[in-house]
């Protein structure tokens, strides 16, 4: 089996969006996800009525990252596949305020990619 893998840490997107994207990615060939991806960015194609922009840029860098990875390795870029695409939920930003005393916090979300030759 060969296979190539992405990943990204503490990404500032959204869990809930992050999540709603993987589950209509995975399965697909990764030709066909890029583009859809680009075209939700240029809101030509929308997902559940949304555009999810903040989501959809790093989920076109990390499939970038992920084909880059595979090519690397020697594999067929057209016969790619995403085997595992997941969004965990990452570390929590303490960002400070400058009128309060209470720090604002930012959440982020780690991101995995697993693409498979077919």
């Amino acid at each position: 089996m060969k296979i190539a893998v992405a990943r990204t840490r503490n990404s500032r997107i959204s869990l809930k969006h992050a999540i709603t994207i993987c589950k209509f990615l995975k399965g697909k060939r990764l030709s066909k996800a890029k583009a859809f991806l680009e075209n939700v960015l240029r809101q030509k194609e929308s997902y559940d009525g949304k555009y999810y922009t903040n989501a959809t840029k790093e989920f076109i860098s990390l499939l970038k990252q992920v084909e880059a990875n595979a090519k690397k390795k020697g594999l067929n870029v057209e016969k790619l596949f995403i085997k595992t695409i997941k969004a965990d939920k990452g570390e929590t930003m303490y960002l400070p305020k400058r009128a309060k005393f209470v720090p604002r916090r930012a959440k982020t979300t780690h991101l995995t990619v697993i693409v498979e030759e077919r």
